[in-house]
């Protein structure tokens, strides 16, 4: 896999770390499946940036479907449109100073205000650049545009900071990936099967040991939905 795939994505610089959007009170939990018909926060030209950016980083292959097919799309419209993405647990007092990379998200913007500027910014400079939205893009030149957006080397229209922008694309889509099946992404718990995670069961620790010879577990992965 590439930048765009999870290892190279994985692998760019982070220059501020955002506020997460993972199981956390005030993220309303979509249905585990099946998926609920239509986007709840984003537009539709936000939802093909966020359905190319999620195929993208994760093409379907013999281990996982592609990200839009996992869900990935669907967690991050729901994270967006719930508390987490109004920045309920944000302080948004300012005042509003450049921060440094050590402390943290410093933007005057909640997360769907960042996630909403970053996708029209995202997708003007590509209309300059290419002469087309993201989603429209070749394999190719979408690749450069997320590693030059994960290095902050893309120069947005609106002067908003690419690697902060990028750093809350790659986390949600991870999290898209990994979360919970209640939230929306990990559909069918793909990526749980992928990696021989267990799910909410408190037993990972003792499968660490049992398994510490390096052989490959075969988990039957428990969601909190199978849990009720």
């Amino acid at each position: 896999m590439s930048a765009g795939a999870i290892a190279g994505a994985a692998a760019a610089p982070t220059a501020q770390a955002q506020p997460s959007a993972g199981p956390a009170p005030g993220v309303a939990p979509a249905a585990a499946a099946p998926a609920p018909a239509g986007y709840e926060f984003l537009k539709p030209a936000e939802a093909a940036f966020v359905e190319a950016v999620a195929n993208h980083m994760i093409p379907a292959d013999e281990l996982t479907p592609g990200g839009v097919d996992l869900g990935v799309a669907l967690y991050v419209d729901r994270a967006l449109a719930g508390g987490w993405g109004k920045g309920e647990r944000l302080y948004v007092q300012g005042p509003w100073a450049q921060g440094t990379a050590n402390q943290g998200y410093q933007l005057a913007l909640t997360p769907a205000e960042l996630y909403r500027a970053g996708v029209a910014q995202s997708n003007a400079y590509c209309r300059k650049t290419w002469g087309r939205s993201f989603d429209r893009l070749s394999d190719n030149q979408k690749e450069d545009f997320l590693q030059g957006l994960s290095r902050g080397q893309v120069a947005l229209p609106g002067g908003l900071p690419a690697a902060a922008f990028f750093d809350i694309v790659y986390q949600t889509v991870m999290e898209g990936m990994f979360a919970d099946p209640i939230y929306g992404g990990n559909r069918g718990k793909a990526a749980w099967k992928m990696i021989g995670f267990p799910g909410v069961m408190a037993n990972n620790a003792a499968n660490a040991r049992a398994y510490r010879d390096g052989r490959r577990l075969q988990a039957k992965p428990l969601s909190i939905a199978d849990m009720s």
